[in-house]
């Protein structure tokens, strides 16, 4: 029982409610009553969503991994954002890849039965007009959020048994520790319900690399997710000026705009570095300007309406062309990216894939001038000098999350084989600091990267992001092709 709780009972008060804020109005008897009536059905038609029989497989698969066992993954609630606004809710992944629900404040309790198990969903219920809960509570009032599904709607549409969370507090009371497993660091209720064990980082290692390999649906998603990134490259590019300049968080609202009217929104925040912002990893503060004569890296993805997200980098010739030096480096980057995709098929080490990459970037820096000791002193475990102006690997998996599966073992991820079906980025860049001074003046403030989406195919790779180019020539023409089209808006 909360603070407010206690005060409103002692001082004869109704008890304030769930989602009601302590500044809300302590609403009359008879307003309440009227409030009450005259309100008519809000039903609605569902029926099985397609993606349920996935979910369901994806369950199966996990119970297979811990028989006997009953395991307990939660979806967490709104987070805070300023006094009683939220950030808009993003399900758990691991929660999203289970059920498909993409509601705050559920958990999935899967109970052992058979030689299987039993999976429940338990979720706060629908309240209806006959409830105050409706039109007082911004949190869950429908009034203020719209309409929601119902246990029995949301069972009917995702394909598994649900109930209220309320009765979730007696079945967790009854279960043994030692034949749990929690997913952490979701839900600080149910953490603090289970002492920590180390049996837990079973769980979320066994669904990350479960999450590896992508089923067909999907694949479906994340080439969904990947086509309405490429339409918003598109609409960035025609807003590009070729003379003029333009603000990098004008360049990110526009691809947001897409991100949203094709789906959830943002897969991450979107980086625009124009200029030199472009050697700065994680430029997101997009405060910068364009200029011509200059490059723009901009790296962003849209997240789709099941939350599978795309990762897509091009750099971009402000004014329509490269200059040979910027020409000479793109055309490094981009044949360490082609190396890296050739390398890419069933059975290949992830590290082969980076060696290849970095390999190429080595060997560009040397024929620059740069690097400051051979390719193969460089390669060296003990050297890695190259490293000063590749700072990165060359990607990372990509599904629900953009770094996606990263609780899997080193030896099923990083330090693993490639398996048919994962889908993962190749994202080699050079990037030379405005103050490096190891390198000539006119490479200074200079950064490139070229990043597309692959899935592996069963004998080699699909670029899931073909659609668009990557060649210098082929992006330059891309370029005039979409500035000659002018502006858009989604439709």
């Amino acid at each position: 029982m909360n603070d407010q709780v206690k005060a409103d009972q002692s001082a004869g008060q109704p008890a304030q409610k769930a989602g009601e804020r302590p500044h809300d109005p302590k609403f009359p008897q008879k307003f309440l009553d009227f409030m009450a009536s005259g309100w008519g059905p809000a039903d609605v038609s569902v029926s099985e969503l397609e993606q349920a029989r996935w979910h369901r497989l994806h369950r199966e698969r996990l119970s297979a991994v811990f028989p006997g066992e009953t395991l307990i993954v939660p979806t967490g609630e709104e987070k805070v954002r300023a006094n009683d606004t939220f950030f808009r809710f993003r399900a758990s992944s691991d929660f999203a890849w289970l059920t498909g629900d993409l509601d705050p404040e559920g958990v999935l309790v899967m109970t052992p039965s058979g030689s299987g198990h039993d999976a429940v969903l338990y979720r706060r219920p629908r309240k209806g007009t006959d409830s105050d809960e409706f039109f007082r509570s911004a949190k869950y009032g429908e009034l203020w959020i719209g309409r929601r599904f119902g246990l029995e709607e949301t069972a009917t549409r995702l394909g598994v048994e649900t109930k209220d969370v309320e009765e979730l507090d007696g079945l967790l009371s009854s279960l043994k520790r030692d034949k749990v497993r929690v997913l952490r660091d979701v839900d600080a209720a149910i953490d603090a319900r289970f002492e920590d064990q180390e049996r837990d980082k079973e769980l979320a290692v066994a669904i990350g690399e479960l999450r590896l390999v992508k089923d067909e649906w999907e694949l479906a998603q994340l080439q969904q997710a990947v086509d309405a990134t490429v339409r918003g490259f598109e609409d960035v590019a025609r807003i590009l000026p070729k003379d003029g300049s333009i603000n990098e968080r004008l360049l990110e609202g526009v691809f947001h705009t897409r991100a949203r009217f094709e789906g959830n929104g943002l897969g991450y925040d979107s980086i625009v570095g124009a200029g030199a912002h472009a050697t700065t990893l994680h430029w997101i503060e997009n405060t910068g300007a364009t200029r011509p004569g200059e490059l723009i890296l901009m790296d962003m993805g849209v997240e789709n309406n099941n939350l599978y997200t795309a990762d897509v980098t091009r750099t971009l010739p402000v004014s329509g062309q490269f200059s040979p030096l910027q020409r000479q480096v793109y055309d490094i980057v981009h044949a360490s990216q082609e190396a890296g995709i050739q390398t890419i098929k069933p059975g290949a080490k992830f590290a082969d894939v980076h060696e290849a990459c970095m390999r190429v970037l080595a060997e560009g820096l040397y024929d620059l001038g740069i690097l400051p000791e051979t390719v193969e002193e460089a390669m060296q475990p003990d050297s890695m000098l190259y490293r000063r102006w590749t700072l990165h690997g060359f990607g990372h998996m990509l599904g629900l999350d953009v770094h996606d599966c990263a609780q899997s073992r080193p030896e099923n991820y990083h330090k693993g084989e490639l398996k048919e079906d994962f889908v993962l980025t190749v994202e080699p860049g050079l990037y030379f600091q405005a103050n490096d001074e190891l390198v000539p003046e006119e490479l200074r403030g200079v950064g490139v990267r070229i990043e597309d989406d692959v899935r592996v195919t069963a004998d080699g790779c699909e670029n899931l992001s073909e659609g668009l180019p990557r060649k210098a020539e082929d992006v330059e023409s891309w370029l005039a092709e979409q500035r000659e089209a002018g502006p858009r808006l989604p439709q």
